[in-house]
């Protein structure tokens, strides 16, 4: 069964559950069942139809999430602008060939249309179906693909591995607190629903939100939940928290163990690929934190050098995988997918090597490098090495210009808490693992990292400030 019909299919046999909390709102499944049927007559009446591309510039609210679900039944492909987007990204995605910016407004006036029934299912298993815009930490956004064959998949718990289907098991409340333009938060909205469980829109900040709604799942970046742990948050109702959008470190994930129980799961997954591999509650208590996961079972992984080589077992390369749910390309962009899809497989651009246990690391990207003087350094394997200090919860490394060497190396990190990270003696550790280009010019202590409008490390805004700091 194509998308949305297995949402709509769960939401017919319990009409009277709820199925979304906004706030204080609460909208049953069988009234937003009714939603999507206004929705799709009023998208039918505005000339939409399988193949038509809607572009969704609104907030998160149960008669935009009911909209997105009616475009899906009629067939067409949606994407979601991104919050924090300027003026000229908006204006960009605007002109790029959609037939329907959906505003809340808009959202809105559709919900509040006549009655009518459900639209018969327009889709076709090739058909394009969701349109992702990625966070742009590696440069401008592109705009992944799945069709929905692909994007299906994730809403059929008879498609779900079994380590998924232990996960969402604990979601009978899910707090869905970030943008519906993150595919994690879009994704798991509506796997909450598939599995009979209710999905809170909080109006409440998430340090507040969690024990006020009593949660019992939710999804976030490492960053957000390292402030949360630091600030004393009440997440004690949670009984799974999915890590994503960034490897947690080793120090954070037990740490949050600790504190909250076997609850911690981190995802490892892109835009391009959806979920490659996840790291359990099990693979926490094991001491198994330096992986991101083990990969699922439909998703084969390959270790490549840089001719795409397939390179000895254990050895680093260049992850390259082949799943069902990986894109079908970048939207409109043929030259950008020829430079990743290659006879079925998707070069990830992350570096990272298997373990003997079958278990994937990541070490850096391939084009988070920093050129001092004429030796490439990997941002990502200099990170590795700080962050395993146990003064170090997290570490960042970016690249300046410099006028003896080119580039040179700045490090910023995150003390462990209750720990006073030694610049000097994080220095001094790089190139006895690296090599001597790989030594930071400078390490500076920060309070917490700064985020993009996505929720990831903003690594472009971190700036040198000197040999050594603390902001």
């Amino acid at each position: 069964m194509l998308f949305p019909g297995p949402v709509l299919e769960s939401l017919e046999r319990a009409p009277s559950r709820p199925a979304i909390e906004h706030g204080t709102r609460v909208v049953t499944r069988g009234e937003l069942l009714g939603l999507v049927a206004r929705c799709a007559g009023g998208l039918r009446a505005r000339g939409l139809r399988p193949g038509s591309c809607v572009l969704v510039h609104a907030g998160s609210t149960p008669e935009v999430y009911a909209a997105q679900l009616a475009a899906h039944a009629l067939g067409c492909l949606v994407g979601m602008a991104r919050p924090g987007w300027s003026p000229v990204q908006h204006a960009g995605a605007r002109q790029a060939g959609f037939d329907l910016v959906l505003t809340d407004a808009l959202a809105a006036e559709l919900a509040a249309g006549p009655s009518g029934e459900a639209a018969e299912p327009g889709a076709e298993p090739d058909g394009l179906a969701r349109l992702t815009f990625t966070s742009g930490s590696t440069g401008s956004p592109k705009a992944p693909v799945q069709t929905y064959r692909a994007y299906s998949l994730a809403y059929r718990p008879s498609a779900w591995p079994p380590p998924l289907k232990a996960l969402m098991a604990n979601f009978e409340r899910c707090l869905v607190h970030a943008s519906l333009a993150s595919p994690v938060m879009m994704t798991y909205l509506g796997r909450t629903l598939v599995a009979g469980g209710v999905a809170i829109i909080p109006e409440l900040p998430l340090a507040e939100a969690v024990a006020a709604h009593r949660a019992t799942a939710t999804m976030m970046a490492p960053p957000v939940l390292a402030g949360l742990l630091e600030r004393g948050a009440d997440l004690t109702s949670l009984r799974a928290l999915v890590l994503g959008g960034a490897p947690a470190a080793p120090s954070l994930l037990e740490r949050a163990a600790d504190r909250l129980g076997p609850v911690i799961w981190q995802g490892y997954g892109q835009a391009e690929a959806g979920v490659i591999a996840m790291l359990t509650p099990e693979d926490v208590a094991a001491g198994r934190t330096g992986a991101v996961g083990r990969p699922l079972p439909a998703v084969q992984v390959s270790l490549r050098d840089g001719e795409g080589r397939q390179v000895p077992h254990g050895a680093d390369g260049e992850v390259w995988v082949r799943s069902p749910h990986m894109m079908a390309g970048y939207w409109r962009a043929p030259e950008l997918t020829g430079e990743v899809l290659r006879d079925g497989w998707l070069r990830t651009r992350d570096l990272g090597f298997l373990d003997r246990d079958g278990l994937l690391h990541l070490t850096g990207r391939t084009r988070d490098v920093i050129i001092v003087g004429a030796e490439v350094c990997y941002a990502g394997a200099i990170e590795r090495v700080l962050a395993a200090h146990p003064d170090v919860e997290q570490a960042y490394v970016v690249g300046a210009p410099d006028a003896e060497t080119g580039e040179a190396v700045h490090a910023f990190v995150v003390p462990a808490p209750g720990r006073t990270p030694d610049p000097g003696a994080l220095a001094a550790l790089v190139p006895a693992a690296l090599s001597a280009a790989s030594t930071p010019r400078s390490v500076t202590v920060i309070r917490r990292v700064p985020l993009n409008a996505a929720g990831k490390p903003d690594k472009s805004a971190l700036r040198p400030t000197g040999p050594s700091a603390t902001r």
